[in-house]
């Protein structure tokens, strides 16, 4: 069973945060949280928080958490935020603050 967890309306671009996905996709949860905790990016943070979630959700299922790893990563696209900011010669220019849904699974390895 899968247990899941998502982070939705982040603040931050999809294309951001799908680096830090890839980094975790298919590890053990142990070892994905020492990869984000080393990883110098920003949304290692947003990723940490999830995976912890997702981490805690099967642990209140008495999963065995020493065999748990992530099974599902991935960054959806979330509602883009326009803004727009005045340019020379009065043109005004569009700032798209783009947000992102993360969705992160972990089960259980078979004994």
């Amino acid at each position: 069973m899968a247990w899941k967890s998502t982070h939705r309306f982040a603040r931050i671009a999809p294309r951001k945060v799908r680096l830090v996905v890839d980094l975790v996709r298919g590890l053990a949860a142990a070892e994905a949280l020492d990869v984000l905790r080393f990883t110098n990016k920003r949304a290692a943070v947003f990723v940490d928080k999830t995976l912890r979630a997702a981490i805690a959700s099967a642990d209140e299922a008495s999963a065995d958490t020493d065999r748990l790893y992530v099974a599902e990563a991935r960054v959806d696209e979330g509602p883009t935020i326009k803004r727009g900011r005045r340019k020379d010669r009065g043109r005004f220019h569009v700032i798209l603050k783009r947000t992102s849904h993360i969705v992160l699974a972990v089960e259980e390895r078979p004994a």
